[in-house]
């Protein structure tokens, strides 16, 4: 599941090809990806300009002049790519049509902005500008990392008294919108806590670290390109290479890269998701 640098990266390289820029035609090839599209999807956005594109959480939201933002989550195989962009930063020709290309935006640019989906885990729906942080998809979520709400104070006080292990509570898109289980665990591996403590037992400046961390670990990713596993691309096609760079995810059994540490990189399954640690120096 791409995780916050991943859409961040996808919202990045869709910024020239379509904040500003009118929609003239929207194909929708199927009523439906995990949910039902929203009713009359194509004439909705045909003809209003994309007046902001902004990412909450794993959400990428597209402000339309219309009065309505159109909400896009990527899922667990869906793919935004770019083609025609006259920036040239972007394929110069628009590739052949695929099976799984659900939902097409043409822009005035002459963008295509393309939403291929093969698994159809991914969602769209639209909803008024002023009142989307009410949509269900969203009203539940947490600071975002890169916020002033999101500090040492407001960690310490969510984790306070929390029994479940701090992997878990970080996961928790409650208390922080967009981590997911690569980050969590790259950020837990440069603070030297282990994923199995539980949350309230974690020392205040111990917690108050990890704010810091959480935005380094997802500073380098997006400068990365994202992580590429499977499935996920950037905008232009490019694969991202965070993953070159992973201190603990997916190394089980190899060397730590703490200096000084030779400890040896463990899994464990929490929640039915795999945590990668050094039991040497996380604790």
């Amino acid at each position: 599941m791409p995780e916050l640098p991943e859409v961040e990266t996808v919202r990045r390289g869709l910024l020239p090809a379509m904040e500003g820029v009118r929609i003239v035609g929207a194909d929708v090839n199927r009523p439906d990806l995990r949910w039902p599209l929203p009713a009359n999807l194509a004439e909705r956005l045909t003809g209003t300009t994309v007046d902001r594109l902004r990412r909450r959480s794993k959400y990428i939201l597209a402000d339309l002049s219309s009065g309505e933002t159109l909400i896009l989550h990527l899922g667990m195989s869906g793919r935004i790519l770019v083609s025609g962009d006259p920036l040239g930063q972007f394929h110069h020709h628009h590739p052949a049509p695929e099976k799984h290309d659900h939902v097409v935006f043409h822009m005035a640019n002459g963008a295509r902005i393309t939403f291929n989906d093969a698994r159809r885990f991914g969602a769209m729906d639209l909803a008024g500008t002023e009142s989307v942080e009410d949509h269900v998809l969203l009203r539940g979520l947490g600071p975002e990392p890169f916020g002033n709400a999101f500090n040492e104070n407001y960690l310490v006080n969510a984790l306070k008294g929390k029994r479940a292990p701090v992997k878990s509570a970080l996961l928790d898109q409650r208390i922080v919108a967009g981590l997911g289980n690569i980050y969590v665990c790259e950020v837990l591996h440069r603070a030297g806590i282990s994923p199995a403590r539980h949350a309230g037992r974690i020392s205040a400046t111990r917690v108050a670290s990890l704010v810091p961390l959480v935005r380094e670990v997802l500073a380098d990713a997006i400068d990365a390109g994202g992580s590429s596993l499977r499935d996920y691309r950037q905008a232009d096609g490019e694969l991202g290479y965070f993953q070159h760079t992973f201190r603990v995810y997916d190394r089980e059994g190899e060397a730590c890269r703490t200096d000084g540490c030779d400890g040896r990189i463990a899994r464990i399954v929490q929640s039915g998701r795999s945590s990668f640690y050094c039991p040497k120096c996380q604790r």
